[in-house]
């Protein structure tokens, strides 16, 4: 038995550690998609859908947003350009709404297109409500997701990001 434990001890000085293995980086949103009638939020890279969220709209959430105060979320091609991490609610990514067309249309139509459209959770203190928040739409016109969500999309997703809204 003596003679044993030597060579055992050199068979496990010889072998190499087991390889830990490394944590896969999270894939970076290359694009935001959103199905309106759905009521889907999908982060893609690429081609490949890595995340999909349940979200409540605007309160009018039939149709493109025209004007403001209409209660409704936009339809288009827009950017995610900045965020706000001291939004009232819990935090924000704001939206590139309205673009060039949103404004002409606004325009003939003779109205304030409206703005300050964003991507956010839920109101401050009001995190508690979590996904029962989406048995009705009740924004004035963003697209509103968990607060828990909403930390994995601010993570996922970088400035700059486009956002095609679909009806």
């Amino acid at each position: 038995m003596n003679l044993l434990l030597p060579f055992l001890a050199a068979v496990v000085a010889a072998t190499p550690p087991p390889a830990v293995p490394r944590p896969t980086p999270e894939p970076r949103a290359t694009r935001v998609v959103v199905l309106k009638q759905a009521r889907l939020l999908h982060l893609l890279a690429g081609n490949r859908v890595i995340r999909t969220y349940e979200i409540a709209l605007g309160r009018e959430p039939l149709g493109p947003k025209e004007r403001h105060g209409d209660g409704r979320t936009p339809e288009g091609t827009y950017v995610l350009d900045w965020r706000n991490a001291r939004s009232a609610f819990y935090r924000s990514i704001h939206i590139s709404y309205p673009n060039e067309e949103d404004r002409e249309h606004a325009r003939r139509l003779g109205v304030n297109p409206g703005g300050d459209i964003v991507l956010h959770g839920l109101p401050n203190g009001w995190g508690w409500l979590g996904a029962s928040h989406r048995l009705r739409d009740w924004t004035l016109g963003c697209i509103a997701v968990t607060n828990e969500e909403m930390d994995e999309i601010w993570r996922l997703v970088p400035d700059g990001t486009p956002i095609v809204i679909n009806p």
